[in-house]
């Protein structure tokens, strides 16, 4: 037999470190609506994670619960290791991206996107310098002096996307940012956002009702049903990075989408046989 030299030997793979841990979390609200099951869910630095599922199964509960707007009714959730609550003590960052873009309508689009770091106190010529940089990442360094109404909604929508990276995060959650927005915009955003995540090196959790656009995105589906809201699968998306437009008309596409439309439609079952 062979023998193999010590130094031919790989070195095992290093742990993932987990960005976000939800340990047995529920949310029950004070007039005893169950808007979320005890979740269990570990995301590691680095992933794209998309939850999805039905109307009312919980996937904004979850993701503000994550964000520290929600509390738990029970159980924890830390982000990279550290309680919610304690996120300010920790190097890292998060952001929060609305369905809406939330902008200030009387307030141009560089004040817009200065608003966390002025409300954090950061010298207005580095906050200047951070919001040119955030506006260069989303291409709209040319309109930093634009107000909101001259913008079109998928312009809107990358200056809120530029006001969620002027803090410089490292975990960004996304509340479904693109459903109110046309499919070729809607498209457009979803590969300039895959781009940014590899380029920033994010950890990310993206809300969506669209199977495409999880497939697309996602290195890791989450799905859940509603009545209560619970995870019920997880699908990995074992496909190379960069994804273009191309991917979606793949046979593999094809796959990861027709294995996520029947859990979606289980679970939307689940919720009909539960609220017979």
């Amino acid at each position: 037999m062979n023998r193999i030299e010590p130094h031919t030997l790989a070195p095992p793979a290093a742990p993932a470190v987990p960005a976000v841990e939800v340990l047995s979390a529920e949310k029950t609200y004070p007039n005893g609506t169950q808007a979320l099951l005890p979740v269990d869910l570990s995301i590691a630095e680095g992933e794209f994670v998309t939850l999805l599922g039905p109307s009312g199964c919980g996937k904004s509960t979850l993701l503000k619960m994550v964000a520290g707007m929600l509390e738990p009714s029970d159980g924890r959730l830390l982000v990279w290791r550290k309680p919610v609550a304690e996120i300010h003590s920790c190097p890292h960052k998060l952001s929060f991206v609305f369905q809406s873009a939330t902008l200030m309508p009387w307030a141009s689009v560089r004040t817009n996107v200065r608003l966390p770091l002025d409300l954090a106190g950061v010298p207005r010529k580095e906050a200047d310098a951070r919001v040119m940089e955030s506006l260069a990442l989303v291409g709209l360094e040319k309109f930093a002096d634009a107000l909101p109404r001259a913008l079109s909604g998928g312009m809107q929508m990358r200056v809120s996307i530029a006001r969620g990276l002027v803090t410089q995060p490292d975990l960004l959650l996304m509340d479904e940012p693109f459903g109110a927005l046309d499919e070729i915009t809607r498209h457009k955003l979803d590969a300039d956002l895959l781009d940014l995540w590899r380029k920033k090196k994010l950890t990310v959790i993206f809300v969506t009702h669209s199977i495409h656009e999880a497939v697309f995105l996602s290195t890791r589906v989450v799905m859940m049903a509603a009545r209560p809201g619970r995870v019920v699968e997880q699908f990995h998306i074992d496909e190379p990075y960069p994804r273009t437009p191309d991917f979606m008309v793949t046979p593999e596409f094809a796959r990861h989408a027709k294995r996520l439309q029947d859990s979606l439609l289980r679970a939307s079952q689940a919720d009909e046989e539960h609220a017979r």
